[in-house]
């Protein structure tokens, strides 16, 4: 009793400290759409930019946001800042939630972090174009399907922005739930992402194994001016020069001959064609031969030449012609002039430098611009602070609630569909299983077949059990007709002498007991089956 109240105690500590270090002053912009989202934020007026946004609650919820409400739209909307947040001191922390709610299969659902707008745009024209410092947040499309994290980096050489994309980032969440993205930037250059709290891809700005290109130029680059040598060969192996075709390599010799030892069948129908004009068929009564040309009756497959061994033109059957060889060439012998594949040689890169942090530009606005073919993306509290707890503390009061309710909302909904696709998975396994039944050599096994598919119609949860005796029955009568059984007797091949009246009357007794194995066969798979199936 008194290690759980010393536990409680500690929690409540630890909730206090939360709240101490974690205050509203470390959240520099947050807007959570409660209220309508006019005169906070400017709709961009570009003729491109044809997308509604509306304020609208969350499905299931009296949450509010602002909702992508049409269909294959380009959208932009934009928030400018009381005032800039810098990126260059402490931490920053971008974040916000956004719900599929009718899913996504092509269609962004990202931030732009912009730059002040002395870099040239203006709110009502905000566009693709728009200057922004960061892009964060989910885009899925074709072969796309990512949270990007893109930072827009001035190179102090040139003096142009360069787009830095983070590598190998985060895949989007598949379902129609509310999530959050949150990108910690940290002083130590790091770089953090999350979903619903919990990271996915960690980045340090500075190393070209996290960003592409990135941000601090290679030292050497590939001399353009150089050339590869006329002589540099670049072959590792070479035809061995001295290799002579032997004399008895026919290369005219074809792949395939004549089986010459192949005998027509006995029976074989040289005079009958494989088809037949249909005897069944009627000329229709609207033919016009003028316009419609010559009635033929259509062709069906001979019936002669199902009974037969074969019809028409009999011809041998080709088989591989031992003498084949093929085109001759060289064997591959080791190049003595190899010397690798050829690379220019390194120079100094004219365009290196060197950073210890990035020289982030100011954040000065909040933009949505996105082209997407579905409707029903919902965006809500979108947060910028200078303390993840601050980040933490509204994942816990304004996403998590929303999530768990969604979440077992969407768990009670598989589990009826689930139900439902297992149901019709059954019925498939059942029918089957009666198709198996009726196989003729199951016959001797078919009741104790039947009983069991009636018992897993009765107990679904035993279909598993069920299907692996059947699987055990079948395995059972194979290798009995493999290794020995009743019903497959072994067949000896006797020496070609005259046979004697004794062996003629033991051959006629076992075709007899043939004959009334395959009776019992028959009648056993013509009997009728003991389930009542629905109609």
């Amino acid at each position: 009793m008194m290690g759980r109240f010393a536990l409680l105690l500690l929690l409540a500590f630890a909730l206090l400290q939360l709240l101490c270090f974690a205050t509203d002053d470390d959240a520099v912009f947050y807007d959570s759409f409660e209220e309508s989202f006019d005169g906070r934020w400017i709709v961009s007026v570009k003729d491109d930019y044809k997308g509604v946004w509306k304020h609208s609650k969350s499905e299931g919820h009296d949450d509010y946001g602002l909702l992508v409400s049409e269909k294959a739209r380009k959208y932009a909307i934009v928030n400018d800042l009381d005032k800039p947040v810098s990126l260059k001191d402490g931490t920053t922390v971008l974040q916000f939630e956004t719900r599929f709610q009718n899913g996504l299969e092509c269609g962004g659902a990202y931030l732009k972090y912009l730059r002040p707008q002395e870099a040239g745009w203006k709110p009502k024209e905000f566009d693709n174009k728009s200057p922004y410092s960061i892009m964060f947040g989910p885009d899925k499309c074709g072969a796309t399907n990512k949270v990007h994290f893109i930072l827009k980096h001035k190179n102090p050489k040139s003096g142009e922005f360069v787009e830095h994309h983070l590598k190998f980032p985060p895949s989007v969440p598949s379902d129609k739930l509310s999530h959050v993205y949150t990108a910690i930037l940290k002083p130590d250059n790091e770089v953090r992402i999350l979903i619903d709290g919990e990271e996915k891809k960690k980045a340090n700005f500075l190393s070209a194994e996290d960003f592409e290109p990135p941000l601090i130029p290679a030292k050497t680059i590939p001399d353009p001016d150089d050339k590869k040598p006329e002589d540099w060969d670049e072959r590792a192996k070479i035809p061995d020069p001295n290799a002579v075709k032997p004399d008895d390599w026919d290369e005219d010799a074809p792949m395939e001959i004549e089986d010459e030892e192949a005998v027509k069948p006995e029976g074989w129908l040289d005079d009958e064609p494989e088809e037949i004009d249909d005897p069944e068929a009627t000329k229709p009564e609207d033919w016009d031969d003028e316009e419609d040309g010559e009635w033929e009756a259509p062709k069906i497959d001979n019936p002669k030449c199902e009974t037969g061994p074969g019809c028409g033109e009999w011809k041998r059957p080709m088989k591989r012609n031992p003498a084949y060889k093929g085109k001759w060439s060289s064997p591959l012998i080791d190049n003595p002039n190899y010397k690798g594949i050829w690379k220019p040689r390194e120079i100094p890169n004219p365009n290196y430098f060197e950073l210890d942090k990035p020289d982030f530009e100011p954040i000065a606005a909040i933009g949505i611009e996105i082209w997407t073919m579905q409707d029903g993306i919902l965006f809500d509290n979108i947060l910028i602070a200078k303390n993840d707890m601050v980040a933490e503390s509204y994942r816990e009061t304004t996403w998590k609630p929303k999530f768990e309710v969604e979440k077992e909302k969407q768990k009670a909904e598989d589990e009826v569909a689930g139900s439902d696709e297992l149901a019709g998975f059954q019925k498939k396994v059942f029918d089957v299983l009666y198709k198996v039944a009726d196989i003729p050599f199951l016959s001797e096994y078919k009741p104790k077949i039947l009983d069991l598919i009636e018992k897993a119609e009765t107990q679904p949860n035993l279909t598993i059990g069920v299907i692996v005796s059947i699987v055990v029955i079948i395995l059972t009568v194979f290798f009995k007709l493999i290794f020995g059984g009743k019903k497959q007797p072994r067949v000896e091949k006797k020496p070609e002498v005259a046979e004697t009246s004794t062996d003629q009357g033991s051959s006629g007794e076992k075709a007899e007991e043939e004959e009334e194995e395959e009776e019992k066969e028959e009648a056993a798979a013509a009997a009728p089956r003991r389930r009542r199936r629905d109609t």
